[in-house]
């Protein structure tokens, strides 16, 4: 273990530095290790039309570049005003996730998508998964019931709470059958379902639970004391659930691993330009004002008005309270921050001696598997983490990343050929506004890091461009990769900021080359929506709004995508789709995929322009012909870009371009 010392602001890693060869190596039949070319020369709208876009439901202004929508569908009733959550895809449905269950849409036709089941049961945040006839639904919340029920659990320690995964036989997608569930300490806020490549006959489900410890009086066995007190405490790993194919009623933990073994509590940033404006702003207008640990915040009416009430009830009042009411509670305010002042001095004053440093996270947000490579990506709260799933009841970490920039690890993409990797941080949680104008461009972003030797390499942040108000809840989230050949292309979540189409193709020069935003939901204050999640499946991109249902959409060509890029993507066809268990993307010998290439060749000067031509003359020769025709034209075509590749500027892309033309002639 070392550690490597950056300035603040930049990333401090933790690595070991196991034998790691570059993993594109495993995929050397569609990539190389090295990077692309992606300067763009884009001309985005200006100024850009998402700031100051009206408000409203169904009825906000909205603004898109360089995407079409294709519908957008109001939730059902039953989950009218509920949050929507994830989403999974299978067959031609894609499954929202909803605080009070699932809803199961289908897409065949994107532009008039169907609803198939509303399906009720609560248990925040109904994270889903799907493997085969098998769908997986993560519980948190103390609300949820074993058997579905939306009565809630008043009790503080009942036998009928759920926290954990749920698992359904959906063979009739119609009509999900509850046939499982597995328990678990801290419940299930996320989860990932691993098949891996070595073991047909199980799949695994990495269990993320952020939420207190269970009493074991609920459930036997789990503790909140810290593994030194108690080496079998739920805090400080994960766990791991198998669940045979063959019989998932069997479904059960079989490990749980410390991934977190020695980490320390990672730096921290404090309060943006934006957050001191407002905390200045709102004083101004009068409102309440507390302070703990030095840090002031501006008191929600939630807290004040109940203060207020039992003011007036201490003294024997009746009605609203009064202005000496507002100032006592006030005084209270000002006495309170005065004890916090005092108490951290005096703590400087004790503290003569460096104190032992904080332990790091005790669980883990969202963990993505790549298993094409071996690897996962987790997103641990204060870090973010490469783990080896070679062994998969037992991952174990690899690496480790933490960044004053970041103040909470949230989820994580691969690229394609696993060279790359990409975490986003939640500021903020999700529920507040973190894409002001004053808010730091490196907070609440993505940071793109290189796998180099096991260790991951720093290379950029990225966030969406385009300021938001106060009244949006906006900051990075979930998204998917696109399948365009020879680029790493991304469709991202940002809540209220919309969603974002992202070229980190060169990951040190993000770029955003597409979008889709809509104005507040409520005119007069923040209140929760957006996009929670936004995924490319089947040549369309799918969005579940947490208010406003679901938004499907479709890439047009723009100066940043052609439409044989977009074709070439489309062709990859998927049986099924689960975010968080990446899958590897391989594309059909298609005539779009050749000239997918030749339009890149062409966008970044990697061949010369005769050749680029000559070559688009031979596809089409080839296109109209048949039999020997084609695979003669094909194969000439194929030697003549084999030959020039060394000459090229870009001879990599050129030799992808050969390999796509000789596997169109059937020679791969």
């Amino acid at each position: 273990m070392r550690q490597t010392d950056l300035p603040r602001g930049r990333f401090r890693a933790a690595v070991t530095l196991p034998a790691l060869v570059c993993v594109a190596a495993l995929l050397a039949a569609l990539h190389g290790c090295e990077s692309r070319p992606s300067g763009l020369q884009l001309n985005p709208p200006t100024p850009d039309p998402r700031v100051g876009l009206e408000a409203g439901m169904f009825d906000a202004g909205e603004a898109i570049w360089n995407m079409r929508m294709l519908s957008t569908t109001p939730p059902e009733e039953p989950f009218v005003g509920s949050t929507n959550s994830d989403l999974a895809f299978t067959g031609n449905y894609a499954i929202q996730g909803n605080y009070d269950g699932i809803q199961v849409w289908d897409i065949s036709d994107p532009a008039n998508p169907t609803s198939v089941i509303t399906y009720v049961c609560p248990a925040s945040q109904s994270d889903v998964s799907v493997y085969g006839n098998l769908l997986f639904v993560s519980g948190e919340g103390r609300g949820g019931r074993l058997d579905c029920g939306d009565q809630g659990v008043p009790e503080a320690v009942s036998h009928e709470r759920l926290r954990g995964i749920r698992i359904f036989d959906i063979s009739d997608i119609s009509s999900p059958q509850y046939v499982a569930n597995v328990q678990t300490c801290r419940g299930s806020h996320t989860h990932t379902v691993l098949k891996h490549p070595g073991d047909d006959d199980n799949v695994y489900i990495y269990v993320s639970g952020s939420s207190s410890v269970r009493p074991p009086e609920e459930l036997a066995g789990c503790s909140g004391l810290s593994p030194d007190e108690d080496p079998n405490s739920a805090l400080f790993r994960i766990e791991v659930i198998r669940v045979p194919l063959d019989d998932p009623t069997a479904a059960a933990i079989v490990t749980s691993p410390r991934i977190f073994q020695d980490l320390v509590a990672p730096p921290r940033h404090g309060l943006s330009p934006a957050d001191y404006r407002e905390i200045e702003e709102a004083r101004a207008e009068g409102a309440f004002i507390s302070t703990r640990r030095g840090q002031d915040r501006v008191m929600p009416d939630r807290f004040v008005i109940p203060m207020l009430d039992s003011i007036v009830e201490a003294r024997g009042g009746e009605g609203d309270p009064t202005a000496a009411d507002s100032t006592a509670l006030r005084e209270y305010f000002e006495e309170q921050a005065r004890m916090d002042a005092e108490e951290m001095a005096a703590e400087e004053e004790e503290d003569e001696s460096p104190a032992e440093p904080r332990p790091g996270p005790t669980q883990c947000h969202d963990i993505t598997v790549y298993p094409a490579i071996g690897l996962a990506g987790g997103a641990c709260g204060g870090y973010g983490l490469l783990l080896d799933i070679n062994d998969p009841a037992n991952p174990f970490r690899l690496a480790a990343v933490a960044d004053s920039n970041f103040s909470y690890w949230h989820s994580a993409t691969f690229s394609n050929d696993g060279s790359k990797v990409m975490f986003t941080d939640e500021w903020g949680g999700g529920g507040a506004p973190k894409c002001r104008f004053d808010d730091p461009m490196e907070w609440g972003a993505n940071a793109i890091f290189t796998i180099e030797d096991g260790e991951m390499i720093f290379q950029s942040y990225y966030k969406m461009p385009a300021p938001q108000t106060n009244l949006e809840n906006c900051v990075a989230h979930n998204g998917s990769l696109i399948p365009i050949p020879g680029r790493d292309i991304m469709i991202q979540g940002w809540y209220q900021g919309g969603i974002s189409l992202i070229d980190w193709t060169d990951p040190a020069n993000p770029v955003e080359i597409g979008y889709h935003d809509r104005g507040p939901l409520n005119p007069e204050r923040m209140q929760s929506a957006g996009s929670w999640s936004v995924y490319w499946y089947n040549g369309v991109i799918v969005n579940s709004e947490i208010a406003r249902g679901l938004d499907i959409f479709e890439l047009v060509p723009s100066e940043a995508l052609t439409q044989n890029e977009i074709d070439a993507a489309n062709s990859v066809v998927l049986t099924e789709l689960n975010s968080q268990g990446q899958p590897i993307y391989e594309w059909p010998a298609t005539f779009a995929l050749a000239r997918a290439y030749l339009d890149q060749l062409e966008r970044w000067g990697g061949m010369s322009g005769r050749r680029i031509a000559s070559a688009r003359e031979d596809l089409d020769a080839a296109e109209a012909a048949t039999g020997a025709d084609r695979s003669d034209t094909l194969t000439d075509l194929a030697r003549e870009l084999r030959e020039a590749g060394p000459d090229a500027a870009d001879s990599e892309r050129v030799r992808e371009l050969m390999i796509a033309v000789r596997r169109l002639a059937g020679e791969e």
